[in-house]
């Protein structure tokens, strides 16, 4: 049955419209109206927020994994209605949703069993000390304690598991942070069906309805109340460089500045090591091929630089992925602007001295093809440019001279998401020196793998140095993602019937 969004927001449970509408530009099907975000609805939404945060902060463990695991029951419940919605809107494939949907579902219920364990809440305890000299000590307990309602923002690039009920919003609601949630304009209609799997937990678990919003966005305005609201306590956003940036400038010039969780972009270099190019080059090239390409290039780990040395087996490696890239059918993307952007990025890479383009493809208006280009490693480091994001299904290969240089281009890289090396045991030792300096870079370090896909796990390290993230202490995918929506609170002589539930005793 064809899933039809009414097009409204969805405020502590109530469906509320609106006279300014903008129109949803689905990939396939009619386009339909969307009620607009405003200053206006972003306040109610944010009062409604505080207005449940100390009954929701006062719930138990086991009421918000019930919680938890009750909007993963929702959103199952849904799933052909999801995924029929989200491909219309984006284009994505159907399988690619159902996956995408099963680490949604999988991630609240991760949560769930994580705040179970309780070890999160980090509790101390300093028993009192009445005769120490020369002053006695008081009784301290400390543990971690939810912040204040949450606002996140929905990516374009992942319509569910970076969205509306994706990992910012399973991990404040974890907490015990209300959420309000400004919709991305790329999927409305995905976003509203989520977004009505989590009102209908809401009532069925019995929580006061302020505990989540969705406000649909259509212009700026929306967003920029969100992150200026004096009620939210702390943003978790997924997007653009620039949009993240401008967001994370007005957290920081609130009269009271909150916490931005921002991940804005990231190229994911590779290093390609001497024995493992002259091993498996070709092989390497052809998978790396294969990881610039899954999902159109429009994921935030896509790995967008390999670093090799140049010679004889660096030509093996580009032409192993050209050819494969030759064979990549041009894909739809989430977007027409994701697409002109992409289209603008391979130009401006083009067009900087030094960079040679070794293929690029042809593509409708709201579709992309594969881009390669090589580039030598000092014309690299005398272009920062080459260095950022250009999100889509574009590689570059920086021909580093010999392995000092290879050293010099990994300094010189901003933060990333991932960092990856490509290894033969023969290569351990050149290899080391460039630990030290990736560990600085990158939040998460592979070898011999692809940093496209990323586990929803305890261990998950999400985040990076700016820009690949605001805030290189956090993660937005794993468990460690709920201490960015908690903070520690110290209680002093405080008797047991004060003291929160999971402090007694």
């Amino acid at each position: 049955m064809t899933f039809m969004p009414h097009g409204k927001h969805i405020i502590a449970g109530d469906r509320v419209g609106g006279d300014a509408t903008f129109h949803a530009s689905p990939v396939e099907g009619s386009a339909h109206d969307v009620a607009m975000g405003n200053a206006a609805l972003v306040d109610r939404a944010c009062k409604a927020a505080e207005d449940a945060f100390p009954s929701y902060a006062a719930t138990s463990r086991a009421d918000r994994a019930a919680f938890l695991n009750a909007i993963a029951d929702e959103i199952e419940a849904r799933g052909d209605a999801i995924t029929e919605i989200g491909t219309r809107e984006t284009g994505l494939p159907a399988a690619r949703l159902q996956g995408e949907r099963g680490r949604t579902v999988g991630q609240l219920r991760l949560f769930a069993d994580h705040i179970l364990k309780g070890d999160y809440l980090d509790r101390r305890h300093d028993p009192a000390l009445p005769d120490r000299a020369p002053a006695p000590r008081p009784d301290l307990r400390m543990m971690q304690r939810p912040i204040g309602p949450v606002a996140v923002f929905g990516a374009s690039n992942f319509p569910l598991a970076f969205s509306t009920a994706g990992g910012d919003t399973a991990s404040a609601l974890a907490a015990g942070c209300p959420v309000v949630v400004k919709g991305h304009e790329a999927h409305p209609g995905t976003a509203e069906i989520v977004g009505e799997a989590i009102a209908a937990a809401v009532t069925r678990c019995g929580l006061p309805a302020g505990v989540f919003s969705l406000i649909h966005g259509g212009s700026r305005e929306a967003g920029t109340a969100l992150v200026q609201h004096p009620l939210i306590r702390a943003v978790g956003f997924t997007g653009s460089l620039a949009g993240g940036r401008a967001l994370f400038d007005l957290c920081a010039q609130r009269p009271e500045p909150i916490p931005f969780f921002g991940e804005l972009g990231s190229v994911n270099p590779m290093f390609v090591m001497p024995a493992a190019m002259a091993a498996r080059g070709a092989e390497i090239g052809k998978g790396w091929a294969g990881s610039l390409t899954m999902g159109a290039g429009q994921f935030c780990t896509n790995p967008g630089i390999a670093v090799l040395q140049d010679g004889p087996e660096a030509d093996a490696f580009i032409e192993a992925a050209r050819a494969a890239l030759a064979d990549s059918a041009p894909q739809t993307m989430l977007t027409g602007e994701i697409a002109d952007a992409y289209r603008k990025g391979c130009d401006r890479v083009a067009g900087v001295a030094g960079v040679a383009q070794v293929f690029a493809g042809d593509a409708g208006p709201r579709a992309a093809a594969p881009a390669l280009f090589a580039v030598g490693g000092a014309d690299w480091l005398a272009a920062h440019a080459l260095g950022e994001e250009v999100f889509g299904p574009l590689g570059l290969v920086v021909r580093a001279r010999d392995a000092d240089e290879m050293q010099e281009i990994a300094r010189a890289l901003d933060g990333q998401l991932t960092a990856t090396l490509h290894i033969d045991d023969a290569d351990t030792e050149a290899a080391r020196p460039l630990m030290p300096v990736l560990e600085r870079k990158a939040g998460r370090l592979l070898v011999n793998g692809f940093p496209t896909g990323v586990e929803v796990c305890d261990a998950m390290v999400h985040g990076g140095p700016y820009p690949a993230s605001t805030n290189f202490g956090a993660t937005s995918v794993g468990t460690l993602a709920i201490r960015r929506f908690l903070r520690p609170v110290c209680y002093q002589n405080m008797p047991d019937a004060l003291l929160p539930e999971d402090l007694r005793g």
